[in-house]
């Protein structure tokens, strides 16, 4: 059986590029259509020039090609794989060729940070990044606070290292069309820490599990009624997964679950937050989903803490 986790990528017998995109694999890896064989592609790899899929044209492509492959995510046989592309095992080859990884490998090397706990995904960890590619910088389980701190510190510095410009931050608010405005959004992401430019290129800090931190799968219940919360957040340790966890304190649910990068590390333990998903009801326990959909219309994560000790409300 794979051990395959959040982030690594799949290359199939067809030649099909997949990222992973959860822990646990009961009838097959799940992950989702990211690149594929095309003569017109503008990258390549192995000889073979591929193609980038965005969301909405990777199930299109699934649907015609292996239909049975597709569910909420599409699910990919083990006997399918013909490698396994962990990000991690990509580090010492892109230190040595790609100055930017080696300047973020270097400022995470001073904070005493493993290599074996740093990687990268998306296009780099499958080897079909270009000159416009960002950077899917990966950091496994505790690390990833003291890679954040790390990263924070040397935006400080005179290094390569700076803070996203004014631009960047328009591009990113864009893709993610959220549904929170330009300021509430930027006082949010103020705080986190996550993002960054490194000579000119944008990365991102991205969390994925230690081992040992990987529990149990994550059952799915039944979707019920829309409904806006305020609760108080009791746990934030995986706020920065994927999806993001908040355990809340509320009278109906027990945590709060986002699948939309746009609110992951959106509050910190103790704060109240305004929250607008839907429920999912899993037997005698209820948790509430902001980011049902690629675009969730009339779902969000709002740190009303934060926001009032900023002067917004």
């Amino acid at each position: 059986m794979l051990k395959t986790r959040l982030r690594d990528f799949l290359l199939t017998k067809d030649n099909w590029l997949f990222a992973v995109v959860d822990y646990f694999h009961k009838d097959g890896i799940r992950a989702t259509l990211r690149y594929v064989p095309d003569e017109t592609g503008d990258r390549e790899l192995n000889g073979i020039r591929y193609k980038k899929l965005d969301f909405g044209p990777a199930f299109e492509f699934m649907r015609e090609h292996k239909p049975e492959w597709v569910q909420d995510v599409h699910v990919v046989p083990e006997a399918e794989v013909k490698q396994l592309l962990r990000p991690s095992d990509r580090i010492p080859e892109l230190v040595e060729s790609d100055s930017r990884v080696a300047e973020i490998v270097k400022t995470l090397d001073k904070a005493g940070l493993a290599r074996s706990s740093m990687g990268v995904t998306g296009s780099m960890v499958a080897g079909l990044q270009n000159e416009s590619s960002d950077i899917d910088f990966v950091v496994y389980g505790p690390a990833w606070f003291k890679a954040r701190d790390a990263i924070a510190a040397a935006k400080k510095g005179e290094g390569p290292i700076e803070d996203i410009d004014e631009e960047m931050w328009q591009r990113i608010y864009r893709k993610r069309i959220p549904e929170i405005s330009f300021e509430e959004f930027m006082l949010h992401e103020s705080r986190k820490g996550n993002r960054g430019m490194v000579d000119g290129t944008y990365f991102d800090l991205l969390f994925t599990r230690e081992w040992d931190q990987i529990k149990e799968p994550l059952q799915r219940g039944t979707d019920t009624v829309k409904l806006k919360i305020e609760a108080e957040v009791t746990n934030a340790d995986f706020a920065f997964d994927n999806p993001s966890y908040y355990k809340v304190d509320h009278e109906e649910i027990d945590h709060v679950l986002s699948y939309t990068h746009t609110y992951a590390g959106q509050a910190l333990p103790g704060e109240i937050i305004e929250a607008r998903g839907v429920v999912e009801e899993l037997g005698d326990m209820k948790r509430l989903v902001v980011g049902t959909s690629r675009e969730p219309k009339g779902e969000w994560i709002r740190s009303l803490s934060w926001l009032e000790q900023c002067g917004y409300r």
